[in-house]
């Protein structure tokens, strides 16, 4: 089972990017699928969490409005789009599989996490 974030790079405050996340070795089109991150020094934190149908999203206060989380069931992947970015936004991203069917803010939560792509906004 591996979850194999993409897309990551540096990008000017303004800017955009969009991070993709492959999931090979079974199926998580049950799972709920989500976006964390985590800054050096700091604990990783949630960003965007979406349910296994892509009916029912949540977005972290801070990239609310310039985030969006969509998912391809058929295709076995997640993606997030970020928009006017930030450089607070600077951190590895990383996708995560729920245990269960809905997407969840809480790490503790989370059944498999995926390799990180670094993502650095400049000001």
């Amino acid at each position: 089972v591996q979850l194999q974030a993409s897309g990551g790079g540096l990008v000017q405050a303004g800017g955009s990017l969009r991070l993709s996340c492959a999931a090979s070795g079974r199926t998580f089109s049950n799972n709920g699928m989500g976006w964390f991150r985590q800054a050096p020094g700091k604990e990783r934190e949630f960003v965007a969490a979406m349910d296994w149908r892509g009916g029912s999203t949540n977005y972290a206060d801070s990239v609310k409005g310039r985030f969006t989380i969509s998912r391809d069931n058929a295709k076995n992947m997640l993606y997030l789009q970020m928009n006017s970015l930030k450089p607070e936004d600077t951190a590895v991203y990383y996708c995560a599989a729920s245990r269960g069917a809905v997407g969840t803010d809480r790490t503790s939560d989370i059944r498999y996490w995926g390799k990180g792509t670094q993502v650095t906004v400049s000001s």
